[in-house]
């Protein structure tokens, strides 16, 4: 992982989509990673309590935090517990820096303390937008919310001065690869203002990996035999594989320049190392 501190309010998510990595770590949990993923949402209720001792310690650096790594933090169950929003405003508090990844538009509900936190530390977003194909996004995205939408909630962002970002992942081979379909998603990123554009493909461990390959056989069998061939004993493709793939997406991400600029507040850090290769 890109980072040393991940925060998360919820476990289980409620988008249940069929490639989702999580599905591996609920297997290792000896949690159910199939169907029944997601159709009940675990609620830290006392999460921003615990942060705030936790930031308060004298040990404490104030290292970036990643909050929604393993669970969307802005799925519905947030519009009624509104965890997310208690957390980044004791980051924001203690001038802590956090990158933040969703696919729920629900996140402008907070541009307020998105901003105020920008103002004293670094405050990153990444929508997850990995295609605007239609009949891919509903079959394995079943419950969020249009990439459209997302893209629109990318544009407002960045028109708020947040430094915001749009991670296509994970890309599905022969089904989100297509040159054209990669296109489509960095033209849209990039005229809704994304300063940043990152790519993975699809990465199968188990728990993950059966889940996924029975939705594929039900959803289009005529894929399986080339993701057995593809991923045979391994969970992640070779660089022969995903490099061509990231290189076409950076050479678009150069090629569209973004239309709306986040306004500069502080020398900018280095990239991620994860994203040194893709952040554009």
């Amino acid at each position: 992982m890109p980072f040393a501190w991940s925060l998360n309010p919820y476990m289980g998510c409620a988008h249940r989509c069929s490639f989702c990595y999580v599905r591996a770590f609920e297997l290792r949990a000896e949690r159910p990673p199939d169907d029944r993923y997601g159709r009940s949402i675990r609620v830290k209720t006392n999460v921003a309590e615990v942060l705030r001792r936790e930031l308060a310690r004298p040990s404490w650096r104030g290292d970036t935090v990643a909050v929604g790594a393993a669970t969307d933090p802005y799925q519905p169950v947030e519009g009624r517990y509104r965890l997310t929003r208690a957390c980044l405003e004791a980051l924001a508090s203690a001038h802590n820096a956090f990158s933040l990844i969703t696919r729920g538009p629900m996140a402008w509900r907070d541009v307020d303390v998105l901003q105020e936190a920008s103002r004293h530390a670094r405050v990153t977003v990444s929508f997850s937008v990995p295609t605007l194909d239609e009949r891919v996004w509903r079959t394995t995205e079943p419950g969020t919310a249009h990439p459209r939408r997302r893209l629109e909630i990318v544009r407002r962002l960045a028109e708020a001065g947040i430094e915001v970002s749009v991670a296509m992942a994970p890309i599905l081979p022969g089904l989100s690869d297509a040159p054209d379909q990669l296109e489509r998603v960095v033209r849209a990123a990039r005229t809704a203002g994304a300063q940043g554009i990152w790519a993975n493909l699809l990465y199968l461990k188990p728990g993950t990996r059966e889940h996924f390959l029975a939705a594929l056989a039900r959803d289009w069998p005529e894929q399986v035999e080339r993701y057995e061939r593809l991923y045979a004993g391994r969970a992640y493709l070779p660089a022969a594989v995903t490099e061509p793939v990231r290189e076409r997406v950076r050479a678009l991400a150069r090629a569209h320049a973004p239309t709306v600029r986040v306004a500069a507040r502080r020398e900018p850090e280095p990239p991620r190392p994860a994203q040194l290769a893709l952040a554009v």
